[in-house]
């Protein structure tokens, strides 16, 4: 199986990151709060293009954890706006585990619906604009 078999053909991730130590739960696992993190910043990225400018969350629409993530697994966040509205915008997110060097698989971990509002500089919603 080769290194990128499982992850989405055709697209690049916007977010790579290895799962370290530092960010387990008392478990061992990935703390969920920091996957979530990670989720939410690759989210604002399309949504930062889209805008041209300053986005912040609105809400969380969906978040689900399919697999516990590993130590030593490298993740790879996909995001892409599904809708555009006045100055919002929804964005889905999925991520995945590249994990097992000597026999390497990789599996989806996560999946969300996150929805973004573009603000000027007062921190006051605008429109999103023309694509």
């Amino acid at each position: 199986m080769s290194h990128t078999q499982g992850l989405p053909e055709g697209r690049d991730p916007v977010l790579k990151i290895p799962a370290t130590p530092a960010h387990t739960n008392a478990g061992g696992d990935i703390f969920g709060g920091w996957l979530m993190s990670q989720i939410d910043i690759a989210g604002s990225i399309p949504a930062v293009l889209r805008a041209r400018g300053r986005v912040v969350t609105a809400s969380v629409k969906s978040l689900s954890f399919l697999k516990p993530v590993l130590v030593g697994d490298l993740i790879s966040i996909y995001a892409e706006i599904r809708r555009v509205g006045r100055s919002s915008m929804t964005v889905e997110v999925e991520a995945y585990a590249q994990r097992n060097a000597k026999s390497p698989e990789c599996v989806k971990v996560s999946e969300a619906e996150l929805v973004y509002v573009a603000i000027d500089n007062n921190g006051r919603p605008q429109p999103v604009g023309p694509q």
